[in-house]
């Protein structure tokens, strides 16, 4: 072929998604859709007039309650937490600020039902509502402090200094100036601890809180009944969708970006004076409550003497290892086949931006807002009545954790394709090689770090993962959390300790390196100033 048809031929083809892409990207929202689409229709099935007797139960009513209660508490108070946290560690200086700004976002590694299992272990009292309360709020807060944190860093200076200017200091500066600003990320943060908080459900059920999510558990469990559980789902995912929309109204459709090309400079952390005591001591006790009692409960456990070990499976180091490889293995495949559904809606959603391609994204990301426990009870639901062999598979729960993660996936290869020059690829297809052969030669090769970074993320998640894993893991399979779970209802917090000590260094271990590998979490800028 000639250079100058090579250059027509692209010319041609360079608004069109390739085939084979789209179709991969529509194989991917599908499958989240399909599960989502299948609860609807399996709800409906309920005659009306005992759908409208099983909905309006004093039960249901009083799950209502639990479940908004805390939804609303939780999200409110982790975003006060959170934004206090980033406040003080993007704009003081008080002792110890390095270290407490990375200790700020660690908690995000440790998984609820573990913070739960140490809370409840060391207080029965500490069941209900109040633990609940602090379990969510401790695990969840990391996902305000985080996206505040950068909206801080990123904030142009100018703002507060007219502020200043004008008169207008101290907290009213604050919340006149620097709170408007990060409208985005506090919105967007709080938003994440309100679905996190909808969709949790190994916490809720060791520390004996009933919610939405306990209460389908518990119904699949008693009489296997599909319809009734589905029509809780319904409720559930109508939560979920309410907490979407309501984020997106009250985000808005403002501007928060500069307009002009003035250099921005950093700002100076400043003092904090005789504050800083306080603001100190406010460090120290969040570090100890969201990181200090789940790993000091798990080493307490982990000394006991072997007669408190009381469980179904004794914790040798045989067990362990088999509870570890299992997971790993879940984890490894259930990465793999993610990061093969959503490397092409990814990169089309970069470089074929149209409306089939919007459309393709925004319904993979309904994942987000799709409790895990309802994804596993209806593809439960559809393998035992429409392909059997899949029941109980390692195919099938791999496939669960796609759904659940695809969102994950795609939002790091998103923004790794962004960063991939076009016309490194336009050079490619010039010297006439396919679409298929510059991904593979030249858009991987220079993507390949974002890629792991997904990857990652994605396996961390898989491993820490209870609900589905515990619904559709093949007989016999036991993962690092189900024996967590398994110990754990049984009170056995000792044979639980090993488990919970192995799964929480894999968690943080891997976070750990995705920060030193893929940047500051956050206290790396701040050390440097402070």
């Amino acid at each position: 072929m000639t250079p100058s048809a090579v250059h027509r031929r692209l010319r041609q083809t360079q608004g069109r998604p390739p085939l084979g892409f789209l179709a991969l990207s529509a194989a991917g929202a599908g499958l989240v859709v399909l599960p989502l689409a299948y609860t609807v229709v399996e709800a409906f099935q309920v005659p009306a007039r005992e759908a409208t007797k099983l909905l309006f139960r004093p039960l249901v009513g009083q799950l209502l309650l639990n479940t908004l209660d805390l939804v609303a508490a939780a999200t409110l108070l982790a975003g006060l937490v959170g934004t206090l946290a980033a406040y003080f560690v993007e704009r003081t200086r008080f002792p110890g600020r390095p270290v407490f700004a990375v200790l700020a976002a660690v908690p995000l590694a440790v998984p609820p039902f573990i913070s739960s299992y140490a809370w409840v272990s060391l207080s029965p009292a500490l069941e209900q509502f109040a633990g609940a309360l602090l379990v969510v709020t401790s695990s969840y807060f990391p996902l305000v402090y985080l996206p505040v944190a950068a909206a801080l860093r990123g904030m142009d200076p100018a703002l507060e200094d007219t502020a200043r200017s004008l008169g207008v200091g101290g907290f009213s500066n604050f919340l006149r100036v620097v709170l408007p600003q990060l409208r985005p990320a506090l919105l967007g943060g709080m938003l994440l601890v309100a679905l996190n908080t909808l969709v949790e459900f190994g916490a809720f059920a060791l520390l004996r809180f009933r919610t939405f999510t306990t209460e389908i558990f518990a119904e699949y469990r008693a009489g296997f009944n599909g319809p009734q559980a589905s029509l809780l789902a319904v409720v559930l995912i109508a939560l979920c969708l309410v907490c979407l929309f309501a984020e997106a109204k009250v985000r808005g459709t403002r501007r928060y970006a500069r307009v002009d090309r003035g250099t921005r400079r950093r700002i100076a952390p400043r003092s904090l004076g005789r504050a800083a005591i306080p603001v100190t001591a406010g460090f120290l006790i969040l570090a100890a409550t969201t990181l200090g009692v789940p790993l000091g409960m798990i080493a307490y456990w982990l000394l006991q003497h072997n007669s408190a070990a009381v469980s179904p499976v004794v914790a040798s180091p045989l067990a362990l290892a088999q509870a570890m490889f299992s997971s790993i293995e879940l984890a490894v495949l259930g990465a793999a086949f993610t990061l093969l559904l959503a490397l092409p809606l990814a990169y089309l959603a970069i470089r074929f931006p149209g409306r089939l391609v919007t459309m393709l994204e925004r319904a993979a990301y309904l994942a987000q807002g799709v409790p895990g426990i309802v994804v596993a009870l209806a593809l439960i639901a559809l393998t035992v009545r429409h392909l059997r062999p899949l029941y109980q598979s390692t195919a099938l729960l791999v496939v669960a954790y796609a759904i659940l993660f695809l969102p994950l996936a795609i939002v790091g290869l998103r923004a790794t394709f962004a960063q991939v020059q076009g016309s490194l690829e336009d050079a490619g297809r010039s010297l006439g090689l396919s679409r298929m052969r510059v991904m593979l030669r030249v858009v991987l090769p220079v993507a390949a770090a974002g890629i792991g970074a997904a990857a990652a993320i994605v396996f961390v998640s898989i491993v820490t993962e209870l609900t589905t894993t515990l619904l559709l893991a093949p007989i016999g399979t036991v993962t690092l959390a189900t024996e967590i779970w398994a110990d754990t209802s049984t009170l056995a917090f000792a044979s639980a300790a090993p488990y919970a000590a192995l799964m929480t260094l894999l968690s943080i271990l891997s976070t750990w390196l995705l920060a030193g590998r893929f940047g500051r979490v956050n206290g790396g800028e701040a050390g440097g100033s402070a």
